[in-house]
């Protein structure tokens, strides 16, 4: 895929967030603007944090890059391109110490992957385009069905592991996911795998069930290789915006979330939560997902993604 297209693809999923910055930006600019520009003054450093918070990049986000444009431009004469540049800027210094790629470096092998996630946040899906982008690195890998709850989790698992080209170990629906866990360890092991992809449930009505699940899967992992699992993956759904930011307090309680994949940017998405979940958590976010080929996963690049989001890309 070119850079330019994924550029594209870019702007496509973070479109909603880009306009609705970019309009209340260019308020910002309006009602502050002589001949088109605008003096960053308090009543417009109020106007652009208020136009950060609408846009989903909460209201901590908005306060840094209001308190860092105070501090370096307090008073000058901008123009509307000026200011969103400007506002890129300091987007992209909050999200460039969490920009962390997902790398395999597990001795001895495989690297354990936990990948968790509310059920329709795009779990599965986020999988597969893992285990194809991990094969593009020239990486053996493995999937696991570890979501024994629902048949239907198997099945499109196992629908994904074939289409991707990859072994896939799964159980009976209803069976102990730990069991699964441990079986495709060990083949993984056998096989000389590098990394082995595990699926888990997304059950977040009964917080103590899974949180006992995950602590099960974790006990049979350490028996195995007390490295285990080296990462625990949560998938976000970007069109929940705010809501995503609960489900990130979740399942670092339950499970001890190492990084964060985001996808579903697809153009209705709130795409600015990416920026809330930075400043907020500082968990690495290691890829973002525009769509539903098996190719749009991509690593995280923040710089991008700053100036997609504050339209000037």
């Amino acid at each position: 895929m070119s850079g330019s297209s994924w550029t594209e693809r870019l702007f496509g999923g973070f479109r909603k967030t880009s306009e609705r910055l970019g309009e209340n930006l260019s308020t910002a600019t309006a009602t502050a603007s002589v001949a088109g520009n605008a003096k960053l003054d308090d009543a417009t450093l109020d106007e652009v944090e208020d136009a950060l918070i609408v846009s989903d990049l909460g209201p901590s986000a908005a306060a840094r890059i209001r308190a860092r444009l105070a501090e370096k431009r307090f008073g000058l004469t901008m123009t509307e391109r000026e200011l969103k540049e400007a506002v890129a800027e300091e987007i992209a210094a909050i999200l460039r110490p969490v920009a962390i790629p997902l790398e395999i470096t597990a001795f001895p092998r495989p690297q354990v992957i936990l990948v968790i996630g509310v059920n329709g946040s795009g779990k599965t899906t986020t999988i597969a385009k893992l285990a194809h982008w991990l094969q593009e690195e020239d990486y053996g890998v493995m999937l696991a069905a570890g979501d024994t709850f629902r048949a239907a989790a198997i099945g499109q698992l196992a629908v994904w592991a074939e289409r991707v080209g990859v072994p896939l170990v799964s159980g009976t629906e209803g069976g102990d996911p730990a069991s699964v866990v441990f079986d495709a360890v060990r083949k993984a092991t056998d096989t000389g795998i590098d990394a082995l992809i595990v699926d888990t449930a997304g059950r977040l009505q009964n917080k103590r069930e899974l949180m006992d699940e995950l602590a099960k899967i974790r006990k049979v992992l350490g028996r195995l290789n007390p490295e285990a699992p080296h990462d625990v993956v949560l998938v976000l759904d970007a069109t929940n915006g705010q809501n995503a930011l609960a489900q990130i307090d979740v399942f670092r309680e339950v499970a001890g979330v190492t990084g964060l994949v985001m996808t579903k940017l697809d153009g209705t998405a709130r795409g600015g939560v990416l920026v809330a979940a930075a400043e907020q958590y500082g968990l690495p976010i290691h890829a973002i997902g525009v769509g539903e080929t098996i190719d749009d996963l991509r690593p995280f690049d923040p710089d991008l993604v700053a100036k997609v989001i504050a339209g000037v890309a």
